[in-house]
């Protein structure tokens, strides 16, 4: 990787800043994910409603009997106007700041096999990232279900949704959204919107790949997720979660901490994390014995944080 020095835009700088250093270099990106990204599969746009929704659409048209297994396409965007996250939830960047891509591809797969699927895409995620400063690698973890934490903030999240599935493969779009470089403005507006809800429903503090790399880029960050995804999809293609059940374990932030489970506010359990098993749940270890969690619509807190 190079050491390109990145100089993003201020708030609220449009994305065709005079200054295009904070842009991606598609050629360098390419060569960065070592062949993982074909000269016709990488997509990049200034602003778009959704790169999952752009891809989604995409997948759907496809001819399911006949699709190639794979990566299909890598569309990113220094914008997204309807971009969003697990439950709902918008994601909201300034160009310059974050990356933010989908990946579509099909794998080898029927919808009960991809049980795991998002954890292991976190996997993928944290293990390039934590590849970007290897100096730094202890302060890069997971929280379940896919969560990519530095420091504890979130620095990165994850959005899988499935175009189609047959009894022989799933076409699934895989968004990516990675804070690279803090963005104190935008950080500012939600922490004042965070502090007039509940402390139990409030998203986790953002963190930015700078705090660990002060020369983070985009250009940099999408080669190495690209390729570490790419491979992940091949391999999981094979294999499943179980593949991954260990090394996603390895970088488990509440590991053998208190936890409790919410679902809009209200707690559904409290126990241990222990883990997670070779389908993706999260194991707890409670009074009443091991409970398996699937992942879903709830909320993970360290009881510590919960009231």
């Amino acid at each position: 990787m190079t050491d390109t020095p990145f100089s993003p835009p201020g708030p609220g700088a449009a994305a065709d800043s005079r200054s295009d250093d904070w842009r991606i270099d598609r050629e360098r990106a390419r060569a960065g994910a070592a062949g993982a990204i074909a000269a016709d599969t990488l997509e990049i746009v200034d602003e778009t409603a959704s790169t999952n929704s752009d891809l989604m659409a995409r997948m759907k048209a496809l001819p399911r009997e006949r699709a190639a297994w794979g990566v299909h396409a890598v569309r990113a965007a220094y914008q997204q106007t309807a971009g969003r996250g697990r439950q709902g939830r918008s994601w909201r960047t300034t160009p310059g700041h974050a990356l933010t891509f989908s990946l579509a591809g099909v794998l080898p797969r029927p919808l009960a096999g991809l049980a795991g699927l998002s954890l292991a895409t976190g996997v993928a995620v944290v293990e390039s990232l934590a590849r970007l400063a290897p100096a730094e690698a202890e302060r890069f973890a997971l929280k379940w279900p896919n969560d990519v934490l530095l420091d504890g903030g979130k620095l990165a999240g994850i959005l899988i949704e499935t175009a189609w599935s047959t009894d022989r493969a799933s076409a699934v779009v895989i968004g990516v959204g990675i804070n690279v470089r803090r963005d104190e403005a935008l950080e500012a507006e939600l922490d004042a919107a965070a502090a007039k809800v509940p402390a139990q429903t409030r998203p986790t503090q953002p963190a930015a790949l700078s705090q660990a790399l002060p020369n983070a880029n985009l250009t940099d960050t999408l080669a190495v997720v690209v390729k570490a995804l790419t491979d992940m999809i091949e391999r999981f293609g094979t294999h499943g979660f179980a593949a991954f059940a260990d090394r996603w374990n390895a970088h488990h932030a509440y590991a053998n901490r208190e936890v409790v489970l919410l679902d809009k506010g209200a707690e559904l359990a409290r126990g241990i994390a222990t883990g997670v098993d070779g389908s993706g749940q999260l194991l707890l270890s409670t009074d009443t014995g091991v409970q398996a969690i699937a992942t879903g619509d709830v909320s993970l807190r360290l009881a510590s944080d919960a009231p």
